[in-house]
C-alpha cells in the first residue's frame, strides 16, 4: 500500500464490509469502547486496508482534509454517527429486534448522498458497481460502506448476522458462513478461547 498514513492496525474478519465498519470501535458492548477512528487520516487508513479508496484517492482526501479541517472534522463525525448506527441496527437484528427508525434515518440519508455516484463498469468478468472517483467529497469513504448496509439488509441471509456470545461486552458483529449457522464468538483464537478455559475451570471446581 503506497499510500502512507499511521494508523490503527485495523481487522477485516467479519465477512461483510459494513460490519467490518461496525467493528472499528473494539468493545463495542462494554461501557468503555476503544475508538479507533480517532481522526479522519484513520477513516482513510481504513478505507484504503478495506479496498474501497485507492491511493490516489486516498492522497487526494488526505490533501483535501489538510486544506479543510473543520469539513474533515464533519465528515469523521459523520462516520461515526453512521456507524454506531450501523452497529445498533445489526445488533437489534441479532437479537431478533427491530431496529429503531432514527438509525435507519441515519443509514438512508448516507445512502441517499452515496447512490448519484454508483456506477456501472467494465470489469474482469463483465460488469460490475463502480464508485465514481475523483473530486473531493470527504464522505467518498462512506459510499461503499452504506451501500454495503443495504445490500445486507435486503439479502435472504440477514439472519446470518451474529454478535460475539463473550460477556464482557466484546460486541464483535459478524456474518457467519458456517453450515450450520453456528459460529459464536469473533475468534477461537481471543473470545472463544476465554469461554472454553471458563468452562473447563468451571468443570474442574464443581
Amino acid at each position: 500500500m503506497d499510500f502512507q498514513i499511521k494508523g490503527p492496525d485495523f481487522e477485516f474478519s467479519s465477512g461483510e464490509l459494513c460490519l467490518d465498519f461496525a467493528n472499528t470501535a473494539d468493545w463495542h458492548a462494554s461501557p468503555n469502547p476503544q475508538e479507533y477512528l480517532n481522526s479522519y487520516g484513520d477513516l482513510l487508513v481504513w478505507g484504503r486496508m478495506a479496498g474501497i479508496i485507492s491511493d490516489s484517492e486516498a492522497k487526494q482526501l488526505w490533501q483535501c482534509s489538510q486544506d479543510l479541517p473543520s469539513e474533515a472534522q464533519a465528515a469523521l463525525a459523520r462516520a461515526i454517527e453512521l456507524r454506531e448506527a450501523i452497529y445498533r441496527i445489526f445488533v437489534r437484528l441479532a437479537d431478533q429486534e427491530t431496529p429503531s427508525q432514527s438509525d435507519l434515518d441515519i443509514l438512508n440519508f448516507t445512502l441517499q448522498r452515496a447512490l448519484p455516484h454508483l456506477r456501472v463498469a467494465p470489469s474482469s468478468e463483465g460488469f460490475s458497481f463502480a464508485w465514481q472517483t475523483g473530486g473531493q467529497d470527504l464522505e467518498r469513504v462512506l459510499w461503499p460502506v452504506a451501500w454495503s448496509a443495504a445490500n445486507l439488509l435486503t439479502s435472504e441471509d440477514l439472519d446470518r448476522v451474529g454478535q460475539c456470545d463473550d460477556d464482557r461486552g466484546c460486541g464483535y458483529l459478524f456474518y457467519d458462513t458456517s453450515r450450520n449457522r453456528s459460529r459464536r464468538w469473533c475468534s477461537m483464537e481471543s473470545c472463544g478461547n476465554r469461554a472454553k478455559a471458563m468452562r473447563h475451570y468451571q468443570r474442574k471446581t464443581s
